[in-house]
């Protein structure tokens, strides 16, 4: 703390820096010399929520009632919040809390007038995984840059698949799941495909296997079950509840490090659409949408310069379609530097000191902030449970001082609401209704399947579909690994199709470890889909008669008769994410 300032002139400082008229969140109350002043409030303008923000701290420093929090003040407000939600215990958000006496004195401590309250909250679950309308992604509007960074491609295989989706593109194939993306990738490779793909500038066999296997490795973790129909409409985001107050979308994330590729990207999958349909607004009172990115760090951690470009451009331009994202993380220095000076508000919780590696990191967070009255490096080490180091931009775009702040409390209950009141708030949600039941429709795989018929040892029952590959009894076959089922396994199948693909010979698909349910009829009935409705069937197209065109000139007819339909053709913007208009 400075000694050239006496503790009342440096609470004043404060107090006159976060004297905001406009409509604003309350963070808290200032702490001087370890004193906290209730009439010292410090603020957060609303107008200013889309300047992006970051909220930092070591666990358990209170990281997740911040979020609380400022969700809570945001739905008041009348703006909508994504949040994800790792732990469920932002499940609070729907209950009241409860007022004991210990929370009353602390909130009388801050200055708050503390009342419980509950608040408008949907819950979304990737693919099915955990409670909540499930949430799905077409591969075609998923996007080759995003889905490089979930199968953890190299950059060469990030380009070639750049090039399977320009062909799939340009020709009208809908990659709506992992089969229609397989089924193109067999066709590119095959004797009749490779002419064609080498107009583009080639594949090669090589790279082809390695991307069918980083397919083959998506399925066995499940993750095929995000991927398909019906795909959910980012504007679902931005609604409000009858009464007004912004509706909270909680992310539920029980298994999040299971698969911290497939949550991260696909928060990044929401901006980019969000940035594409939304118009510019400028400058306004209030934001459409707050976005939580929470364990920003997964992000980041191993992503290719094409990636972190993409990032770094999405924050910097929406913002001016009123969207506010604020990257939740343990250590700034999670965050790239193009990326973290961006953010303007932020919100320190306390940061650990144990190691040289940390010593280092609380050094180059202290460098960040704006010349203070605190001595920093000591605070930010001594900081308790409910407390941060804080500083926003202020109304006339101008840092305010920062602040140590002892923060307010959340009105909801702070931590999990029972079971049985989250299953029924999902049972009501009117989401389930639209997003709860997969559908399938004709895509790629169908199409490429009608224009060349696999040739099978025993003709198929009228009615069947083909499997595109024997079942291992787990997920090449299916939609989870079968009980016993090894990675070897796996990987042996993998190696079978790629075999396969390539014209090598192929060898015996590996038996499974464990009795299994017999195969599904197509790769994709394990999903248990429906056919959907017209307003997303494509219309039925008849195969033109052979002219000596080729299969590319007939592709590229049904293409053409697809796109005339739709009108509207396959445009990909940001990250390489590209969406037909549905509404």
């Amino acid at each position: 703390m400075s000694a050239t300032k006496s503790a009342e002139e440096r609470v004043t400082t404060i107090r006159d820096g976060y004297a905001i008229d406009a409509p604003a969140l309350t963070i808290g109350a200032a702490v001087v010399d370890g004193t906290t002043y209730a009439d010292a409030q410090v603020k957060l303008p609303l107008g200013m929520m889309n300047r992006h923000g970051l909220v930092a701290g070591a666990t358990g420093t209170g990281k997740t009632i911040t979020l609380q929090l400022m969700a809570e003040q945001l739905c008041a407000a009348g703006v909508p919040v994504f949040l994800a939600d790792i732990k469920g215990d932002l499940t609070g958000l729907i209950t009241p809390g409860e007022g004991s006496e210990k929370l009353l004195a602390r909130t009388k401590s801050v200055g708050m007038d503390w009342a419980a309250a509950n608040y408008p909250v949907e819950f979304l679950a990737l693919g099915g995984d955990g409670k909540g309308a499930p949430v799905r992604a077409t591969v075609t509007s998923f996007g080759p840059l995003l889905l490089s960074r979930v199968m953890d491609l190299n950059e060469t295989q990030e380009s070639s698949l750049q090039l399977i989706f320009h062909y799939a593109d340009q020709r009208g194939l809908l990659l709506d799941d992992l089969k229609d993306l397989r089924a193109v990738i067999s066709h590119l490779t095959s004797d009749e495909g490779k002419p064609e793909l080498k107009e583009l500038g080639g594949l090669s066999s090589a790279t082809a296997g390695v991307i069918l296997r980083g397919l083959v490795n998506l399925e066995a973790q499940g993750l095929d079950q995000f991927f398909g129909l019906p795909e959910f409409d980012s504007a679902e985001l931005l609604r409000q509840a009858p009464d007004g107050r912004g509706v909270i979308t909680c992310l539920e994330l029980p298994t999040l490090m299971q698969k911290p590729l497939l949550t991260s990207t696909f928060m990044m999958w929401l901006l980019a659409d969000l940035f594409a349909e939304l118009p510019e607004v400028g400058d306004a009172d209030k934001p459409k949408l707050v976005f939580f990115l929470d364990e920003a760090h997964l992000l980041f951690n191993g992503a290719s310069k094409a990636f972190l470009q993409q990032i770094a451009t999405t924050v910097r331009l929406i913002r001016s379609k009123g969207i506010g994202l604020f990257f939740v993380t343990q250590n700034p220095t999670d965050v790239p530097g193009e990326v973290l000076g961006q953010l303007a508000n932020r919100v320190q919780h306390a940061l650990r000191a144990f190691t040289p590696e940390d010593a280092k990191a609380l050094k180059a967070t202290v460098s960040t902030y704006p010349i203070s009255d605190y001595e920093l490096d000591e605070v930010l080490t001594t900081l308790g449970t409910g407390e941060a180091v804080v500083t926003v931009m202020n109304e006339k775009g101008a840092p305010s001082p920062v602040a140590w702040t002892k923060l307010w409390s959340p009105r909801s209950r702070m931590g999990a609401s029972d079971a049985a009141a989250v299953d029924a708030a999902v049972a009501a949600s009117a989401l389930l209704q639209q997003y709860g039941t997969a559908t399938d429709r004709e895509s790629a795989f169908e199409r490429l399947n009608a224009a060349t018929p696999a040739s099978t040892p025993d003709a198929a029952a009228p009615g069947d579909v083909v499997s595109s590959a024997p079942s291992t009894g787990g997920s090449v076959g299916g939609a989870l690994p079968a009980p016993g089922q090894s990675q070897a396994d796996i990987d042996a199948e993998a190696r079978r199709i790629e075999a396969e693909i390539l014209g090598l010979p192929v060898p015996a698909a590996p038996a499974p470890s464990a009795p299994s349910a017999p195969a599904p009829k197509s790769s994709s009935s394990s999903r248990s889909r429906k056919k959907a409705d017209d307003s997303l069937s494509l219309p039925p197209t008849k195969a033109p008669a052979p002219r000596g065109g080729g299969l590319g000139e007939q592709l590229g007819k049904a293409a053409v008769n697809v796109l005339q339909t739709l009108g509207n053709e396959i445009v990909r913007g940001m990250f390489g994410t590209s969406r037909r208009k549905r509404r």
